[in-house]
């Protein structure tokens, strides 16, 4: 609260009130600004006396006009005492000098533009309350009109009041809806309102999010825009919706969330201020009060115990509380302020309370008061938001592709589309650079490539055909046998080894194929990703071009599985490798043939019959399944097993190495070559193809729109800010 305003604080004179600006100072970017502000207030308002030194406190500016220290105003001139009896004529002060008014009037423009729409939070002071708390009372003695009154819900859409300070004898009136502006006579507002919300929200008693605004040009109103919101009720009447608590709520909660917002809550005197809904729900948004000021209405129904409630200020309300009487009956505005002014003069408990506090007037100075500081505070970051806002959507609008209105126009678009999902292709899945998706780590193709490939190499080398101590020499034993011939003893036949390779060669085939499959589907999905984000500004070819794109990996898909497929063959047909480390490999296993089969027959000691028999590169091996063969079928199963295991390690990584360079050649030819089949396809044998990117998304085109009237808004927008910050600025010129 001390850093926003002091409660109950009054302002003595018009010229006061306009040089009691509190103005919240940012320290950098916009302390100049917001000084140039407070200077351009003071002189608009009559009084240039502003102290710098009252800068000098974490960067505010603010006057209080109590005599108490350190807050001391200067005492008024005898030009401020001329225009303060002048103004206290009045019927409702007017607190800032009609200069002031374009700072008013450039937030109302924005409001009118409808700036908020685009995430731009205006100043704005919301009036709610529970139902038949008395808020038309209230703004109607404000306005010094007749606003719709009833027992019921009177208010049934939003109505934005603006009101304007007019030295003109007639009064100034209309309501804009709907794209109207409707002259109305004063004695006919109620009416016309009534008839305009029956417009907006229809006949009955629903409500309706639509905003009316009415402005009131008229002598003595205060300066002030205010938005009145339909009255908090639980239980629906007749021609209700049973949600209409909840309606009603979404409303408010959406005008009171912004912190820019000043909540004006209207409590009646008569009830128990903790338990109205209107302050259960602003104290959900405004938890220590520092944007709320209660109006207490009907302060002549329940006089006895309002002087403690509002000093005691059980609910925190940060700014304070201003008492009023509602005018009654067919009582006039001048009837009703002359009784208020007598009832707190006069009422044995009303009376009681502090002058500062009390009165149709005085609510109008704090209102004013609240408002000129709220605009100080945020006109800087408004002006920063608008223009971040058009930058971002100037940015938006023009990377969006232009409308193609020409077979040219679209053979170019769609060429450049090619052209850059080759691009992109070509750093993920061949040169490894991933700027374009630096957190998609999925589409980071090079990297997934050799996660691929070495899942594939760690299958091979782990399944089961490269187990070299299951059935130790059994199925060697079994095609020896088999392949018995009329033939030199001890002649090891390439027949034999070869049937042996065949089989194991069979087993594993399946690996390389599935290996393919997986990277193709990889393959696959990271083209039509990449295809999906270049030709997202034309959903018309998404279809086509995709369909198009598949088919291609598809076709690709086949024919490499079909490589793999003759790789595999080629390594069953026949027996073949230069690589010395086959025989580096060979006689090194073939050493300790002697040693196997002393050890299989006779036991290391010559004294027992072992169940197992350790081999170098193979571990301890069970060898009670062997005793019964002759020993040269021994001596030839364990040569045909030491040329195999050799051998195998020389083919498990010739598929390694087959299906990488396989791989890489069909990415290389993908990214390089066959994606002008894409091309072909989609223009089609005729030519025609491509004209169907001449038809536009109706989401883009939409989308376009929509950009376009976001960038003229947020244009009239800045506009509007940059005319008073230039007025400031001169302002601030003026001073220095």
């Amino acid at each position: 609260m001390n850093n926003f305003l002091l409660k109950h604080q009054v302002l003595r004179s018009p010229l006061q009130s306009a040089t009691s600006l509190l103005l919240f100072l940012k320290p950098q970017a916009h302390q100049v600004t917001n000084v140039c502000l407070s200077l351009f207030i003071s002189k608009m308002s009559g009084h240039e006396d502003v102290d710098s030194e009252n800068t000098g406190v974490d960067g505010i500016v603010f006057y209080d006009f109590d005599d108490s220290p350190p807050y001391a105003a200067p005492a008024p001139t005898e030009q401020e005492k001329t225009v303060a009896a002048k103004v206290e004529s009045a019927p409702i002060i007017s607190s800032y000098n009609d200069k002031i008014r374009p700072l008013l009037d450039a937030i109302d423009k924005l409001r009118l533009l409808m700036v908020m729409k685009e995430g731009i939070q205006l100043p704005t002071i919301v009036v709610v309350g529970d139902q038949s708390s008395g808020k038309s009372s209230v703004l109607d003695s404000l306005a010094g009109v007749n606003l719709p009154r009833s027992q019921g819900i009177c208010t049934r859409v939003p109505l934005i009041i603006r009101l304007q300070n007019h030295s003109s004898p007639r009064p100034d009136l209309y309501l804009e809806y709907s794209g109207k502006v409707v002259p109305v006579d004063e004695s006919y507002i109620a009416t016309a309102i009534n008839l305009a919300t029956d417009e907006v929200a229809g006949n009955g008693k629903g409500i309706s999010n639509t905003p009316l605004t009415l402005v009131v040009k008229k002598d003595g109103v205060p300066d002030l825009t205010m938005v009145d919101l339909p009255g908090i009720t639980r239980v629906p009447v007749h021609g209700q919706p049973e949600n209409i608590y909840e309606q009603i709520r979404d409303i408010i909660m959406q005008y009171i969330t912004p912190k820019e917002s000043i909540i004006l809550n209207v409590l009646s005197a008569s009830v128990d201020f903790s338990t109205c809904e209107s302050i259960k729900m602003s104290r959900q948004v405004d938890k220590t009060g520092e944007r709320t000021l209660a109006v207490v209405t009907k302060a002549d129904k329940a006089p006895e115990e309002l002087l403690q409630k509002v000093t005691a200020d059980d609910v925190n309300i940060g700014l304070g509380y201003v008492c009023v009487r509602n005018r009654i009956g067919d009582e006039s505005h001048e009837e009703a302020s002359r009784e208020e002014a007598r009832l707190f003069q006069t009422h044995p408990h009303l009376s009681r309370i502090d002058k500062s506090i009390v009165g149709v007037p005085v609510l109008a100075r704090k209102l004013v008061q609240i408002q000129a500081n709220t605009i100080a505070r945020c006109l800087p970051e408004i002006v920063k938001n608008i223009s971040e806002k058009l930058n971002a959507n100037v940015s938006e609008l023009e990377r969006m592709p232009k409308a193609l209105t020409s077979v040219a126009d679209a053979m170019t678009a769609f060429m450049r589309i090619i052209g850059a999902v080759k691009e992109s292709l070509r750093k993920l899945l061949w040169r490894g650079d991933f700027d374009e998706y630096p957190d998609g780590s999925s589409k980071h193709g090079t990297a997934r490539f050799v996660e691929m490939l070495n899942q594939f190499s760690y299958e091979l080398h782990n399944c089961e055909e490269s187990d070299p101590t299951k059935d130790f020499l059994a199925e060697e034993i079994k095609v020896l046998e088999d392949a018995k011939g009329i033939e030199l003893p001890n002649f090891l036949s390439r027949e034999v080894f070869l049937r042996i390779l065949q089989r194991k060669v069979e087993r594993i085939s399946c690996t390389p194929i599935k290996f393919a499959e997986t990277i193709w589907d990889y393959i696959d999905g990271v083209v039509m990703a990449v295809l999906m984000r270049h030709s997202e500004m034309y959903p018309q070819l998404k279809v086509s071009t995709t369909r198009a794109a598949h088919n291609l990996v598809q076709k690709m898909r086949g024919q490499s599985i079909n490589r793999v497929k003759e790789i595999v063959q080629m390594e069953k047909l026949t027996c073949y490798t230069c690589n010395p480390e086959y025989m580096v490999e060979w006689t090194k296993l073939m050493n300790q043939q002697d040693n196997f089969t002393k050890n299989l027959n006779t036991g290391p000691n010559h004294m027992w019959m072992p169940s197992s028999v350790m081999v170098e590169g193979f571990g301890h091996i069970a060898v009670e399944h062997l005793r019964h063969h002759s020993c040269i079928l021994l001596q030839q199963a364990f040569d045909l097993k030491m040329r195999m295991t050799a051998y195998w390690k020389i083919v498990l990584q010739r598929l390694v190495d087959s299906m990488a360079l396989h791989l890489r050649y069909c990415v290389h030819n993908l990214v390089n070559n066959n994606m002008e089949e894409i091309v072909n396809e989609l223009i089609g044998p005729d030519g025609h193809g491509i004209e169907m990117m001449l038809v536009e998304s109706p989401a883009i085109a939409a989308k376009r729109e929509k950009l376009k009237k976001s960038i003229k808004l947020l244009k009239e927008s800045k506009d509007v800010v940059a005319k008073v910050m230039d007025r400031i600025a001169s302002y601030g010129e003026l001073a220095a």
